[in-house]
């Protein structure tokens, strides 16, 4: 295992992250106080509780969530495509560095920047809602496996894409209306039975489920399949990464 490869990357990637503070960091949970303000005074003030939590702490998991999905997605993607459309990746490509060395450093940079936003995240909660964490070591269990399984994901998206536009398809167009619809701002068991059958089809409703039950002890759907689902969708982007690597595809394009 080279080490020294895999911090080399990891430390060019943290550092650009640190470079774009304010779009990277402070945007996000700025735009999350937002949602905290417009949904936790304004329509929690109409929501008494939910499962018998209060309305402004139950939607905490899933803007925290929201954000990490999206955050997740984005740095992995950009940290890959960048130096694809520079074209210093054949740099990379031509050094002495294993797939797998690449893959943890470039997604082990995403998930850190997605766990410290997570971080930020809870503690600007605090200043709007009081909320509690029943199963804390389940609750960073689930942070960091659900930062890493979509860092992974985002890393896919930046070897597939071969435009800026396209790298902000799949977030603005697919997760993040998964994600209002997965249960975000509302439990899936307030829906009619039929809806509530068809919204089990989305798969972030079990990120969010599994992470809400780590925060409440509450949950849409048991925490087993919710940790299930979270590994399945992990193993299936480790797979497409090994088959890209393996066979090229869109690498050296």
């Amino acid at each position: 295992m080279n080490v020294r490869a895999i911090r080399s990357i990891y430390v060019f990637e943290m550092a650009r992250a640190f470079r774009t503070l304010m779009t990277s960091i402070l945007s996000p949970v700025i735009t999350t106080s937002l949602y905290f303000v417009v949904f936790g005074s304004a329509i929690g003030s109409r929501i008494e509780t939910i499962d018998g939590v209060a309305y402004g702490a139950f939607i905490v998991p899933g803007l925290m969530m929201l954000s990490i999905l999206n955050e997740s997605i984005s740095n992995a993607s950009f940290g890959i495509y960048l130096p694809k459309w520079s074209g210093t990746i054949y740099e990379l490509l031509s050094a002495p560095v294993s797939h797998v060395e690449v893959i943890i450093g470039y997604v082990g940079a995403a998930a850190s920047k997605s766990v410290l936003l997570g971080t930020l995240i809870l503690l600007t909660a605090r200043l709007f809602v009081p909320y509690e964490i029943v199963h804390p070591v389940w609750m960073v269990g689930f942070l960091i496996l659900t930062a890493v399984t979509f860092s992974m994901f985002g890393f896919i998206l930046g070897l597939w894409a071969d435009s800026f536009e396209k790298l902000q398809v799949v977030p603005l167009l697919i997760v993040t209306p998964m994600t209002f619809l997965g249960g975000s701002f509302y439990s899936i068991k307030m829906l009619p039975p039929l809806w509530q059958k068809v919204t089990l089809l989305n798969p972030v409703v079990y990120l969010i489920s599994g992470f809400r039950w780590s925060f409440y002890g509450t949950a849409d759907v048991s925490v087993g399949v919710s940790l299930g689902m979270t590994l399945a969708f992990m193993l299936a982007c480790l797979l497409g990464i090994r088959w890209i690597f393996a066979t090229g595809h869109r690498l050296r394009a």
